[in-house]
Formats: structure tokens, sequence, C-alpha cells
């Protein structure tokens, strides 16, 4: 794979080791905060460490390099820091199959991946790396947790975790594979245990709202955020229970089908089913429906294909608004932590309600007429959900839907039966998991006290090593002799540790503040150097992560802000979501075996060729297909610019001065201040860097013609495109380009070098096409100087004698003259 040419070999080995170890030794990424500089915060997420680098990472790495190189050159200050999300159930798995400490799993694999990265000449500020399984580093998400904690924030309940009796173990969702566990393949049940949340509904309305502030953002991610957090405004109605203490409270966005409510459903895990049914003759068949739903995830329950499924629990319920008896149900469709546990049926306006009633036999009562030739009240053959006129609704008939929802929610209130109510789909965030290899959650539990926190002096809370890797049990830290016992904080009595581990999502939910100031021990960050780097301009990452870790980010900056800490309330001002690499159609997976290893790519083409294919094949935003021609095409390039500079800089060495010249001057000008314009605008507005390369190629294309056509070259012109060529292919193809600008005769780095200007005059070629039509129709077209008035116009159309061929044997009338558009000839 080498092109020989008469400045010796493309030895692109020999050339990126060359200037990977200039950079390195000269620590010329090393970045500090200069207040009389404009700072440029840009990140890509990181990695977690799985020990292998994927085509999918390289894309996303080399999408940020050329951003941060881009914008170096144009003076920014720019942080661009590198680490690892290094906590998770993987390592812990390899613990338990291969016998090895996860710690050093992980710890194994971040070196090789960082020496996968090596190769590709990226940007990073090494000094400011970080893993989240550091203590130094998990010390401070557990400080985080403790204020959470201190301001109420914090709480434990009691939630069904997925359990496998088999492996005597607590199993994660993913874990579970059609409801079996993915290890031993035995069905999974549910088991009750007492877990952590954070209250991230307390902030449901500020991460709604403040979407709006998110400008540079794509649309589609703020839409699936906002439909996760899901706003509704409606009312909660209390249903008397009958021969029952407690009242039924339920949340509707439709109060105006209040009376059209034919049955009440609630969860099977509400607590109000124990208690409606111990000791009666339902209590079996209750017990038995309950635990049969354990073995279903809360998505399949969720599904719109699973069929409805329920059991009467022999108690009624008493619609508020008309005094109907309706009987309760638990049923497969409605889940505890959605709402209130409970929903009023409604089977004339609701498709799953409907489907409920048709196949238990339950009333139908329609309460809105849509007033549809189609729809025959009489007899309904399926659900509808249009407003209309409100029908079999007592006082309230005759309303349109929009007005009976207002006078309904305002009766219930008037008459002490509900109110008017804003929810959220939101629910607060479960952070409890019951694992090793995560962050211990730092709260001790004495029997005095109560649940206390660690003091934060004795943070961090570390990780025991002395624990089995069994795969049995509710975690390993119980196989731990040193970690449980712990003395309380407050009385100073005998106390134990929360076995429980933190969900890995914490950790990566500030780590981009913590890059602003990595080294400090003595707080979690210096708000002066995060108010200097915060907000992060550029967040690159994939669409994958566009609710969870977002959202989450988006919590723990208000959060922080709230406390006084972070100096900003949103993390990221634009957002990048990189498409997926694909290879023959499909997402590359070993499964598929359609990967293809950057190592393999780097040492057969290196890594520029790498980068180049990877940014040019598609925009950053859309899918891109590998194609191994694609690669070689980029090889190709990349050789057809060591030619062009190598045969060309003995011509510019020397050179004084650029004058103008003739017509093969001005176009090689004009096409150089192009390139220069459209790569600046590309990748500094949009990102587009496979039409900045196009034009980089077009620049190519013309200096390879020049240098084939021009009778006199002139010097100084060739001179300034190359060193041109050079500096804007820099941030897609870096070390080609350091070697070619020190051939040059530049003795320093290109890295930092100025962005080159463009002449905004020398953009046009100096010529117009004028369109020429005879009567009004076209005819013909004329390039001509641009800026003619009508008499040089009208001469330049003359001198051509297109006028007279198009006129012959005719009459002109008059020739109509727009100057740089048009001539018109009027014959007869």
């Amino acid at each position: 794979m080498r092109d020989r040419n008469n400045d010796g070999v493309y030895d692109f080995k020999a050339i990126e080791e060359k200037w990977r170890t200039r950079w390195r030794e000269s620590g010329v990424f090393k970045t500090i905060e200069d207040p009389g500089k404009e700072k440029y915060y840009l990140l890509e997420m990181f990695p977690y460490p799985s020990g292998k680098l994927h085509m999918g990472h390289v894309r996303n790495y080399s999408i940020g390099d050329v951003a941060a190189r881009f914008l170096k050159m144009k003076g920014y200050n720019v942080l661009h820091p590198m680490g690892w999300d290094a906590f998770g159930l993987p390592a812990e798995n390899a613990a338990i199959q291969n016998g090895i400490h996860p710690y050093v799993w992980t710890k194994d694999n971040m070196a090789e991946m960082r020496a996968q990265l090596g190769p590709l000449g990226l940007t990073y500020d090494w000094d400011r790396e970080l893993a989240t399984c550091d203590p130094e580093y998990y010390r401070w998400t557990q400080w985080i947790f403790i204020q959470f904690f201190k301001r109420g924030l914090a709480y434990k309940k009691k939630n069904p975790v997925n359990w496998c009796p088999s492996c005597e173990t607590v199993l994660a969702n993913e874990q579970v594979v059609d409801g079996a566990c993915e290890r031993c393949g035995r069905p999974v049940g549910k088991r009750d245990l007492d877990q952590w949340y954070l209250r991230i509904t307390d902030y449901a309305q500020r991460l709604l709202d403040d979407l709006d502030r998110l400008g540079g953002w794509p649309e589609k991610v703020k839409l699936m955020q906002r439909n996760w957090i899901g706003r509704s405004t409606g009312a909660e109605v209390d249903f008397e229970i009958q021969g029952f203490g407690e009242k039924l409270r339920i949340f509707t966005t439709r109060p105006d089908t209040l009376f059209g409510v034919t049955y009440m459903v609630l969860a099977p895990e509400h607590p109000y089913v124990k208690e409606l049914t111990d000791g009666t003759e339902y209590e079996a068949g209750v017990a038995a429906f309950t635990d049969k739903l354990r073995r279903l995830s809360d998505m399949d329950r969720n599904s719109t294909t699973l069929e409805k499924e329920g059991l009467f629990i022999g108690r009624y319920a008493v619609n508020p608004m008309n005094g109907r008896e309706v009987p309760i149900y638990i049923a497969n469709y409605v889940l505890m932590d959605y709402g209130t546990g409970a929903i009023m049926a409604v089977p004339a306006h609701d498709a799953r309600d409907f489907d409920f009633a048709v196949k238990y036999g339950l009333d139908i009562v329609p309460v809105v007429d849509p007033e549809d030739e189609a729809i025959d009240l009489g007899d309904l053959k399926e659900a509808f959900v249009a407003e209309g006129k409100l029908v079999n609704s007592g006082e309230f008939d005759g309303m349109d839907s929009r007005e009976g929802m207002d006078a309904i929610a305002a009766d219930i209130e008037e008459r002490g039966v509900g109110t008017r109510a804003t929810t959220f789909r939101l629910r607060d965030w479960l952070i409890s998991r019951q694992r090793y290899w995560g962050t211990p959650i730092p709260m001790i539990h004495c029997g005095t006290c109560g649940w206390v926190p660690e003091k934060e002096e004795n943070l961090p809370v570390m990780l025991p090593t002395d624990v089995e890797f069994t795969g049995k049990g509710e975690s390993p830290l119980t196989t731990s002799k040193s970690f449980r016992a712990a003395i309380c904080p407050e009385c100073g009595g005998p106390a134990e540790r929360e076995i429980d581990t933190m969900d890995t999502f914490l950790d990566s939910s500030w780590y981009f503040l913590r890059f602003t100031d990595v080294l400090n021990s003595e707080e979690i960050f210096s708000t002066e150097k995060a108010k200097y780097w915060m907000a992060v301009d550029q967040y690159i990452g994939g669409v994958e992560h566009a609710i969870l870790h977002l959202l989450y980010a988006r919590f723990f900056t208000k959060f922080l802000y709230d406390m006084g800490k972070s100096p900003v309330d949103e993390p990221f001002s634009k957002l990048l979501t990189q498409g997926m690499v694909l290879k023959d159609g499909a997402k590359m997976s070993k499964s598929l075996g359609n990967t293809v290893s950057p190592g393999e790519i780097i040492e057969r083409y290196g890594a520029d060729t790498a980068r180049l294919f990877i940014l040019f094949a598609s925009p950053p935003e859309k899918e891109l297909e590998w194609s191994d021609r694609g690669v070689e095409g980029s090889f190709r390039f990349l050789n057809r610019v060591w030619r062009i500079v190598a045969e060309l800089k003995g011509v510019a060495a020397g050179a004084g001065p650029v004058v103008i010249g003739g017509a093969e001057d001005r176009e090689l000008d004009r096409v150089r201040n192009h390139a220069i314009k459209k790569v600046g605008d590309d990748i500094g507005g949009r990102f587009g860097f496979n039409t900045a390369i196009s034009a980089i190629m077009e620049f190519v294309n013309a200096l390879y013609k020049y240098k084939d056509s021009a009778a006199a070259p002139n010097a100084a012109l060739i001179a300034r495109s190359i060193d041109d060529l050079i500096l804007i292919l820099s941030p897609f193809t870096p070390h080609i380009c350091e070697e070619l600008w020190e051939k040059a005769g530049h003795d320093s780095s290109l890295y930092g070098a100025p962005w080159p200007a463009y002449d905004e005059g020398a953009l046009s070629s100096g010529e117009r096409e004028i369109v020429i039509q005879v009567n009004g129709k076209v005819k013909g077209k004329l390039n001509v100087a641009s800026g003619l008035g009508e008499a040089g116009l009208k001469a330049a159309a003359e001198d051509s004698g297109i006028l007279d061929r198009l006129a012959a044997g005719k009459e002109i009338v008059k020739i109509i003259l727009v100057p740089d558009r048009l001539v018109n000839i009027v014959v007869k």
C-alpha cells in the first residue's frame, strides 16, 4: 500500500508514529484556563471500557477531533478530555466466569482501549483522564448522593426486582430474556426489596420547560425527552370503595368522560389489593394472578399486543358523579409505577378498556357523541376517543367536550371529591443495584437513628476486596466480612452499611463537570474553573442516550446549580447524535460476522485514511454504510495530495507575494478561496464534513489542472495554495498534513496554526452565464464578463455571433437586455 513519487514514499506508518510521538512529547494538547481567550468545551460521550474499539467509536471520536482541531485554529481555548464510564455488569460477569477481579479486568481494558485510541491522533488532554471506578472519582458521586439525601431527594421504598430462584440472584432487566434467566434459562420471578430512589419528579416541570432553551439540540431528541417526561393535565378524582375506609384516587385527562365509568382497575401490586381480598374467597385467585404477572416485565405489560387479562376482586367502587356502583378488577395492563396505580375504565372511549369490557362482559356506556353517522352509539364496534357533545352525563348533557371538562372539574372540586391536577409520566429514579462493581451507596442503617449518611470526611466508602463472585445471592457485597459492619455516624452505636451499589447512570451524570477540575482533591470541582469551562459547548454521542443519560445529566446539573456548585443549570449547549456504522445494511456485530477492526484498517491504510473515509462517507447524523472500496478511495486521495505537494513545492520555493495574473491564476485562486470558505463554514456551522471534504477534493483537482495547463506557473500562488490545502485538510488527516507542512518549509507544528482567511471578492470567477431568449423562450446561453452594463452586454452578445445565428432569416424588432441575467431577442 505504498505509492512512490518524486518526493519518496507516502510511508504513513512512519509519518503517523513520528507525529504522535512529537505531540505526546511536546504536550501540545494540554489545556489550561486562559481568561484572555474564548473557551470551547468539546466532549464526546465517554466509553465503557469493553476492551475493544469499534468503528462506532472511531466515528464518534473523529467527529469530535475535527471540530477540536478546527476550533483551535480559529483561536479558541479548546477543552477536549477523555475518560471511562468504568463501572458496570460486564466486569462483574467476567469476574464470575473467569475468576478475575472486576478492577483488574476494567483496568486492563482501559489500558488496551487507550492504546487503540492512540493511533487515531486524537487531541485529548490525557492529563484530565478520569475513570468512574477510581475511588477519587466515586468519592464525589457518593458526596452528591448525600446532598440529595440531606435535601429530601433520596429515599428508600420497596420495589420488586427480577429474581432467579435457580441461580439465587437478582437479575438486571437486560439479563432476563423472554421471562427466563440468561444464565440458566429457568423462569424468572420477582422479589420485593427495599431500594433507593432519587426524586427526579421534583424537577419534572423544569426539565420539560427548559427543553425550549436548548436551541442547539436536535428536535427529535427534545421530543423524546418531552414524551418521556410526559406532562398531562386533568383531574384527580376520589372513588369510595364500599365497606372500606380508604378512597380510591385516580387521575384522568378526560374528566368529561366520568359518567362513562363502568368498572375500576387496580395494578395487582397496589397496596389496597391485599387489604381488600385477604380472608375472602378471592384471596387465592388474586395471589395466583399477581404471582403470574411478576414474571412479566413492565415493558411486556405495556405492550399494545399483550392480551388484556384481569380478575374481579369482589369489591365495588362508587362513581362520585352518578352514584353508580362499579366492580373493581386487577389487570395486567395497569402498572403501579404509572399514575396512582389505579384507573377508571371508560370502555366506550378507550381502546384497552373496550377490549377488556368485551372480554369480561362489562357495560359500555358512551358519554360523548361525536355526531358522526359512521358511529352508532347504541352498538359500538370499537372505542372512539373523539370529542363531541356530552350525552348520558346528567346536567352536563349537550356541552361540548372541552366545556364539559372544565365544568365537571369545577363540579368535583366544589363537592370535594377531586381536584384539577397535573401529572407526569416520569417516575422517580430507582438507583439501587444488587451488584458489586458500582459506586457503594454511602448510607448506614442504625437501629436507633434509622438511615444515616456516612460522614463526608470519611468518603469514599470503598468497595471491599474480600468478596466472592459466585453469581448467587443478592449481592457479592454480602460475602464481605469487612464491609457490612459499621458505626453509626450520629450515635456511635453498632450499625450496618447499605450493600446496594448505585446505578451506573449516576456516574455519568456529572463527569463533564469533573473534567473541568479533575485533579482537585479538596472539593468536587472548583466553581471558578467550572464557571470558565461550562457549559459543554458541543456534546457528541449516540441517539440511544437521548433519554436516560441526557435526562439524568440535566437533572444532576440542575441540582448542583441549585446547591450553588454548578455555574449552569443546563450541561450541554449543543448536541450532535451521530448515526451508526453499518455493514451490509446491518449494525456491525460479532454475531452477524460483519465487524471491521479499526486496528486492521489503520495497519493497512493508516489512521488518516480511516478518519477521512469515516468522515466523508456520510453526514455525521446519518447512518454510515461501510465500504472497502470507499476506504481504498480515501487512501488514493491522500496519495494524490502527497504527490501534488511534492511536485509543486519545488516551484513554490522562495516565492514572493501573491500577484494574480491571467485566467488560469484567477480560476485556481477562486477554487482556493471557495475551499477555505466552504470547509470553514461546514465544520464550524453544521458539521458537514462530507461536503467539506468534497470541496477539498475539488481544490486538489484544480491544483492538478493548474500544474498541467498553466503556461507560466505562478510560484507565489502555488505556495499559498499548498499551504492553504494543508491547513484546511489538517483537521481531518492531521498526520500527513503535519508532515507536508514540515516539508513545505514550516518550522512550527501545524496544530494551532491559524485558519486561513479567504477573499470574498475572489469567490466569483469574473464571468456570468447569461440566458439568451428568442421571443421569451430560452434558446441558448453565453458566458460574459460579470458587471457589464446594457451596452457592454449587447456588444458581447453581438461579438459572439449568437444573435445572428438565432435570428437568422427573421427581423429583429428589439433586444431586451437585463445585465448579468439575460438577453431576449424579439423577432417577427
